[in-house]
């Protein structure tokens, strides 16, 4: 695997980690409540933390299981269309669910407000649990760590790795804390008019996303069959 693949893949499965249209809705309602900074800055310190410590803990067990993520071998390709399966699946039902709902909002939006409304530590608790439960997230997970697995890097290019998945995973929590920081009052009109748009369409995008991610993954695993 070359550096342009393997940096390729990370973006793309980090991208699909950081596409959870609950931990972003919580995100701009904390923006958009009171202490927005003090809550806002905590919530995505604890998405990062949470993302680079599961990354770490599945590249370490791959290295201490000594399992061989190479293209084409039984692991790589076993959780290749693992993956592939259960992108596809969610993919789908994401995208059915919308054509049927229309422009109605997702049940979880329902509750959003009393989830926000918690305090902070077991806010914290509840979003890193939620974040490395989602099935979706934790194959994607073992992808990255696979992906640096069969590269076969020195420790700190691996750790450079992560880091670099962690940033690309929290993209979309970083984004409009930024931009609260520098200018909360010409944000707050951009941050109701984004919670709209994620309450209308966020199964569009995250469907969309798994689907392509699953095929992606699913040709990989076929590929990988031929040459067991």
């Amino acid at each position: 695997m070359n550096d342009t693949t393997l940096w390729a893949e990370l973006l793309a499965y980090g991208t699909g980690i950081g596409l959870s249209p609950i931990h972003i809705a919580v995100l701009i309602l904390l923006l958009l409540g009171p202490r927005p900074l003090w809550r806002g800055s905590w919530f995505v310190t604890g998405w990062i933390v949470t993302t680079l410590l599961t990354a770490i803990l599945l590249l370490t067990v791959g290295h201490v299981l000594l399992l061989d993520m190479s293209h084409g071998s039984h692991h790589r390709t076993g959780l290749d269309l693992l993956a592939g399966g259960a992108l596809v699946a969610l993919g789908g039902r994401e995208l059915l669910r919308s054509f049927a709902d229309g422009s109605e909002p997702p049940a979880w939006t329902t509750g959003i407000d009393r989830f926000v409304a918690m305090p902070l530590p077991l806010l914290l608790l509840l979003g890193a649990v939620g974040e490395v439960i989602s099935p979706d997230d934790l194959v994607l997970f073992a992808k990255s760590a696979g992906v640096v697995l069969a590269a076969q890097l020195p420790t700190w290019q691996e750790v450079v790795g992560l880091v670099a998945f962690t940033m690309g995973a929290s993209l979309f929590l970083l984004t409009p804390l930024l931009a609260v920081i520098i200018g909360r009052d010409k944000v707050l009109p951009l941050l109701e008019k984004g919670k709209q748009v994620l309450f209308a369409r966020s199964g569009l995008v995250v469907g969309g996303v798994s689907l392509g991610l699953g095929v992606y993954l699913g040709w990989q695993g076929i590929s990988g069959l031929h040459l067991i």
